[in-house]
């Protein structure tokens, strides 16, 4: 009889044969900066995840450098929006202000900037809108002058997260002729139209004033169709890659792992993080036991690393 039971013996053994482990270096944590003064809110649906304002972010920051994460993604929530989103790509924008701050003051953390139009736009789409159509093209000119606006702001990777067609290449080209020609890109290439982004939009005041974002997000359905745009962004100049959401597109993360050898990230997102505080508050789950099985199961997907609001609870349950 064969006895694989054999390695599960013993908290020893079963740390000896291991084949995936999560450390607090393969993480990346969100900020959400908003506009305005002595501001720390909480995100309703989003237990102990604020807005900061630029004057208190330090009290979030202290504590990722306190924990050794090595990376943050900022999100910036500006004053002022319309049409066609310019604060994205305002040179003293709130999220450019917010990443030159990083930068000076805590200049061993990697700051990693997202591009996209829906959180400066007053109609909340991600891209210019015509008659209600959500143009490509017209776009793209506008998140390459973002890209290249937080670049100059210090930010170390950019990371376009709109899902136009072309975009990678655009902001490519715009990074180059700029002088940015070593800032990668990580491309948010596999993007799924998911029902578990709604907390972020709350976080990040982005949701769409009609419609939904189907027609530039992909199909949930679609399998094979992700490996197509990895591919594309690949050709156009991505340097890594974002699949999100995580959990529930772990098959996604697994295709790409076996296919494409660049660095790929999980997006472990809002609705998931949301998901697990709400059934921990009720008593119905181990909090601490599942985080670290959700994150695990990623890591054994393929996942290189995570970008996870649960980052400082894990960093603070390695260290006990």
């Amino acid at each position: 009889m064969m006895r694989l039971r054999k390695l599960r013996s013993s908290e020893q053994l079963r740390s000896f044969v291991r084949e995936t482990e999560v450390n607090v270096s393969d993480l990346v944590y969100p900020i959400f900066v908003i506009e305005g003064e002595n501001i720390k809110s909480e995100v309703p649906s989003m237990p102990n995840i604020f807005q900061y304002s630029l004057d208190r972010i330090d009290e979030e920051l202290d504590r990722v450098e306190a924990a050794k994460i090595p990376a943050v993604l900022i999100f910036g929530i500006p004053s002022h929006k319309d049409e066609r989103g310019s604060e994205a790509y305002n040179q003293n924008g709130i999220t450019q202000r917010a990443i030159r701050h990083i930068k000076d003051k805590y200049p061993y953390l990697l700051v990693i900037a997202d591009v996209c139009l829906c959180e400066y736009t007053s109609h909340g789409h991600c891209g210019i809108v015509c008659k209600g159509e959500i143009l490509n093209d017209e776009t793209l000119p506008l998140l390459s002058a973002a890209a290249v606006s937080l670049a100059e702001a210090g930010a170390d990777i950019i990371a376009p997260s709109d899902m136009m067609d072309g975009r990678v290449a655009s902001i490519r080209q715009a990074l180059d002729e700029n002088g940015y020609i070593n800032t990668p890109i990580m491309s948010y290439a596999a993007k799924y139209a998911s029902a578990f982004y709604g907390p972020f939009r709350d976080a990040a005041g982005s949701a769409p004033h009609f419609g939904d974002r189907k027609s530039y997000q992909m199909d949930p359905a679609n399998a094979r169709e992700a490996m197509r745009e990895i591919e594309e962004d690949i050709n156009e100049g991505a340097d890594m890659i974002i699949i999100k959401p995580a959990l529930a597109y772990g098959d996604i993360t697994e295709r790409a792992r076996r296919r494409f050898d660049l660095p790929l990230i999980a997006y472990n997102v809002s609705g998931e993080y949301a998901m697990v505080k709400a059934a921990a508050a009720n008593g119905w789950i181990d909090e601490r036991r599942i985080v670290c099985e959700n994150l695990l199961s990623m890591k054994r997907a393929g996942a290189d690393r995570i970008i996870t609001y649960h980052a400082l609870d894990f960093a603070g349950w390695i260290d006990e």
